[in-house]
């Protein structure tokens, strides 16, 4: 079989520029390698842990329903353009408050040698990697750290800190409306010590102790029918955030709060308390009588909302309690027994590679250039080069 004695001329020629320069290609293969060994052992070691954990699931109420009380509108809003509540999670994990907490529990300031906290922030983000698997929906938290205890506790922090924001901003439907109950039970509360100081004052300064028992019944039944339509509006206010009007329950509850408002008339058009006798001075008996019963008004009213609110706001709790919205840990961050980064033998391995390939092209540039200067028109071109880059003053004619 004939072969071709070009290609084994070529062959040779490569081979023999290879072994010419053997000792170059030795030497900068070689000292790549022992550089970067040495750049690997400077560079300070990186530990990652990890934890894992699977979110609550929101049920039938829109993360931007839930959020529109909340006070997150100051967070940005594109928190409400986030599709999935493993979103939401990830976006509370990266909030400032969540990054703010674990600064100052683990006194980052100092750790990252910085002075102003968004530097502390910017650090912290670098720092750790969230990562949502749409698929199991699973949070994965990482976080690289020179100690690596520090980055195990960091990673369980982050988790802990996501616990205390959740609790604190009631993230389920059911949750907010247990926060708005809370707030209007708090404002009949301060209502009703409101109106018991009035009438406090009242009856210290007026010696009045009680009006007649037919006017205070009829007045209690009114002041109780009102406190029902407030709470009923209460209600109803709530039943809107995660309801439409056509929705059955929110008709029935309609329905209840018109039947509410036409007893309250009824009652208050047969009313009649000019008949009531308390035991005052007679000359000032229909006016102080009035002012009486106007307080007396006000604490029934106060006292039956406050007491209806309340059965509503436990009745949120127990619902909250049964709903499964706890955040589940499925693997706690442990102190990892290896660095993460560098990877010194792989850094020294691709050095090396790429050193040797370096080597490589500078063994044929050294040889071009000792078979291009060997030419005998080499020197001749080389002089004629300088002459076109000296710069002549221009002849005056």
């Amino acid at each position: 079989m004939d072969t071709n004695p070009q290609e084994e001329k070529n062959f040779l020629d490569y081979l023999i520029v290879l072994l010419k320069h053997k000792r170059k290609v030795f030497f900068i293969t070689f000292g790549t390698a022992l550089i970067t060994a040495i750049i690997s052992l400077l560079v300070p070691s990186i530990y990652q842990a990890g934890t894992q954990i699977l979110p609550p699931q929101q049920n039938g109420t829109s993360i931007a329903q839930i959020f529109s009380g909340t006070g997150l509108m100051s967070m940005g809003g594109s928190i409400l353009n986030l599709q999935t509540p493993d979103d939401l999670y990830v976006s509370l994990l990266e909030s400032r408050t969540v990054l703010d907490r674990i600064i100052d529990r683990f006194d980052l300031l100092r750790i990252y040698n910085v002075t102003v906290r968004e530097d502390a922030r910017r650090k912290l983000l670098g720092a750790v990697h969230i990562i949502a698997d749409p698929k199991s929906e699973i949070i994965t938290i990482d976080v690289e750290d020179k100690d690596p205890k520090r980055a195990a506790d960091m990673a369980n922090a982050f988790v802990e800190e996501l616990k205390n924001m959740k609790n604190g901003l009631a993230l389920t439907g059911v949750g907010q409306r247990k926060l708005f109950f809370k707030k209007q039970m708090d404002d009949a509360k301060s209502a009703l010590l409101n109106s018991e100081n009035a009438m406090k004052a009242f009856q210290e300064k007026t010696g009045l102790v009680e009006a007649n028992a037919q006017g205070e019944a009829v007045i209690e039944e009114i002041a109780q029918i009102k406190a029902q339509i407030a709470a009923q509006e209460v209600t109803l206010s709530v039943m809107k955030t995660y309801s439409t009007s056509s929705n059955p329950e929110f008709q029935k509850a309609h329905d209840t709060l018109k039947g509410l408002k036409v007893q309250a008339a009824k009652l208050e058009s047969n009313g009649n308390f000019s008949d009531s006798g308390p035991i005052i001075p007679t000359g000032k008996m229909p006016a102080i009588q009035e002012d009486y019963l106007n307080k007396l008004r006000d604490i029934k009213f106060n006292e039956t909302l406050y007491d209806l609110l309340s059965k509503q706001y436990e009745a949120a709790g127990i619902e909250e309690a049964q709903d499964p919205t706890i955040i589940q840990i499925i693997d706690r961050a442990v102190v990892p027994q290896r660095r993460a980064r560098p990877r010194r033998s792989l850094m020294v391995m691709v050095a090396t590679v790429l050193g040797f390939f370096l080597s490589l092209i500078l063994a044929f540039l050294f040889e071009y250039k000792e078979q291009i200067t060997a030419e005998p028109w080499y020197d001749k071109k080389i002089d004629t080069l300088k002459k076109h880059l000296q710069f002549r003053p221009l002849n005056k004619g």
